[in-house]
């Protein structure tokens, strides 16, 4: 377990091999959401076999709107690298606040489902003949 603070946010961090919660404690803003990305990164990057990362907001105070942009960067992050991003405990000032900006959905789905190609699939893919005025077909 691990704790990092700045003047109005502390962030306490509990990590398993493939889950890691992180616990936001005070504001998220201007000020030090950055903090929250950059230990965010450092968990997905240092656990290869991460699934799902949950932030813990029950401790969370005022969010402006730098802390929501680091929230769905966070999101965008965390999906790319295939971790499912949990928001655990939220309180009614950021239910309200995603509601109201249309984000609640895209930061609280669940991951989309990946198709895996396979040898058959190649097979299966034709290749473009280039056509055009040219005369070429």
């Amino acid at each position: 377990m691990t704790g990092l603070a700045h003047d109005h946010l502390r962030l306490v961090t509990v990590g398993a091999p493939k889950a890691v919660r992180i616990e936001l404690h005070g504001d998220l803003d201007f000020d030090n959401a950055d903090l929250l990305l950059q230990e965010v990164t450092d968990q997905v990057g240092s656990r290869p076999g991460l699934t799902d990362l949950h932030l813990d907001c029950a401790g969370l105070g005022l969010i402006d709107s730098t802390g929501l942009s680091i929230l769905l960067m966070i999101s965008r992050r965390v999906t790319a690298a295939e971790v499912q991003l949990h928001l655990d405990g939220r309180p009614a000032n950021l239910d309200r606040l995603l509601t109201l900006t249309g984000t609640l959905e895209p930061l609280t789905a669940p991951l989309p489902t990946r198709t895996t190609r396979t040898p058959a699939h190649e097979k299966n893919i034709m290749t473009a003949r280039p056509t055009g005025p040219d005369g070429t077909t």
